[in-house]
């Protein structure tokens, strides 16, 4: 394999996607050392096989709004690949969705599933529909819309689609009502459910906390105690709640979190209580993180990322491309030692080469925030039994998956000089298992 040939075909036949070009070159120049060993490989032409999607999914989305006007939106879902198992990964909601950021996300799920150890195989969807702003009866008229296209291309053992930026427990519960009525049926076509009906405990906690457990075992392997340090962490969502609610329930300092407007420092550190009070802001009444800087006397940065403050540790837990190079060599100047991701892709080309040449600990985010798809495996695998398993027994078993994904990193990417490359590792780790499930089901 010529990974820079590879590419160049691709961005001619799918121009106007950089996300999922990025994704792809992130993975071909990691992986091809690997590939090139096996000959076998090439000639079935797999790494084109495993770029392109089995299939995408485009459709018009038709709602009403609280005003009696009937709005449209762009619907998706890419069945990236499913080697492995059946398609699975979030639906997005959000204004910047198109086909290239959905495409980027879904190869790359491909490769953070197979690292989880769980059969599932790579998916992505979405709608450039953003519920910010529209009342419960919109946000449910659109899901409702949204599932009446989506519903015969999903299925338990199809494509299990999930939560992800703009898609909560309230949007999975709308998208869930609408299948079960179209299709008269109960099943575990979705994960993220409400624990009343089919929802795995810890599901929500999953990515934030399975961030902060690969978090560890990178830190132990320079004998580094997480207590006392000072983190930043973007985001004030889902994956950036818990991330926080782990680190201080861990006795780490966490100093910031932002939203799309823009970031809070607080010197003091964000406690249980004004994390509980983010919380309620931002699940309940759907505020903005300015307010805690309003409530509790704090900086507030408009418009700006945290990276540019004093810390230890970074997670940066909110979207794509949010860390730059200069953003990198901030951190890396301002004493960062480790970068966790929990979002998709935080970091850009120029970002992570920074963090590698510091020889810092960093860890991409199909590693370190596989936490989440793996409690979603895991719901799957409590509906198909019929069963519910306890708080503590579900976090166990994310506590093990992370380990294991952290072992076939460092299987895989210790280079001869003891730095560990979490990208490669991550990588060739992921790409072997779905290669040889590729080449033993033959050419389909």
């Amino acid at each position: 394999m010529n990974a820079a040939k590879v590419l160049e075909d691709l961005k001619r036949r799918f121009p106007n996607e950089p996300e999922y070009h990025q994704a792809v070159e992130e993975v071909l120049g990691t992986i091809e050392e690997e590939y090139n060993k096996h000959p076998e490989f090439d000639k079935v032409n797999l790494i084109e096989r495993l770029c392109i999607p089995d299939r995408v999914y485009q459709f018009r989305v038709t709602w009403m709004d609280d005003k009696g006007n009937i709005q449209t939106n762009m619907g998706y879902r890419v069945q990236h690949n499913n080697a492995i198992g059946p398609y699975k990964g979030g639906i997005r909601f959000h204004s910047s969705v198109n086909l290239g950021i959905l495409k980027f996300l879904a190869f790359e799920q491909t490769f953070k599933n197979s690292l989880t150890t769980l059969p599932m195989g790579g998916g992505k969807g979405g709608s450039d529909f953003s519920p910010r702003g529209k009342s419960n009866a919109e946000v449910m008229r659109f899901c409702q819309a949204f599932m009446l296209e989506l519903w015969r291309h999903i299925g338990p053992e199809t494509d299990v689609p999930a939560g992800d930026i703009g898609v909560g427990g309230r949007e999975v519960g709308y998208m869930f009502g609408m299948y079960k009525k179209l299709t008269r049926e109960f099943s575990g076509v979705l994960t993220g459910k409400g624990r009343e009906f089919g929802g795995s405990l810890i599901r929500p906690e999953a990515t934030g906390y399975g961030n902060i457990y690969f978090l560890l075992e990178m830190l132990k392997t320079r004998n580094i105690d997480i207590k006392g340090k000072t983190c930043l962490v973007s985001g004030s969502g889902n994956v950036a709640q818990y991330t926080a609610e782990k680190l201080i329930e861990l006795g780490a300092k966490v100093v910031t979190m932002s939203d799309s407007d823009g970031y809070i420092y607080d010197p003091d550190g964000i406690d249980r209580e004004k994390l509980d009070y983010i919380m309620e802001l931002k699940n309940l009444y759907r505020g903005r993180i300015r307010e805690y800087a309003e409530k509790y006397g704090c900086k507030y940065v408009p418009g700006a990322r945290p990276w540019n403050e004093k810390a230890d540790i970074a997670l940066p837990s909110a979207t794509q491309n949010e860390i730059n190079g200069d953003d990198a060599k901030a951190l890396v100047a301002n004493g960062v030692f480790a970068v966790s991701e929990g979002a998709n892709m935080p970091s850009t080309p120029e970002a992570i080469r920074v963090f590698q040449d510091a020889k810092i600990l960093y860890a991409p985010g199909k590693a370190a925030n596989a936490g989440g798809v793996s409690v979603s495996g895991l719901e799957m695998t409590q509906n198909s039994i019929k069963l519910s398993w306890s708080q503590e027994e579900v976090d166990e078993k994310l506590k093990s998956i992370m380990k294991n994904i952290h072992e076939a990193c460092v299987k895989y990417g210790t280079e001869p000089d003891g730095y560990i490359n979490y990208v490669k590792g991550a990588n060739v780790a992921g790409f072997m298992k779905v290669a040889n499930a590729m080449m033993a089901q033959g050419i389909v």
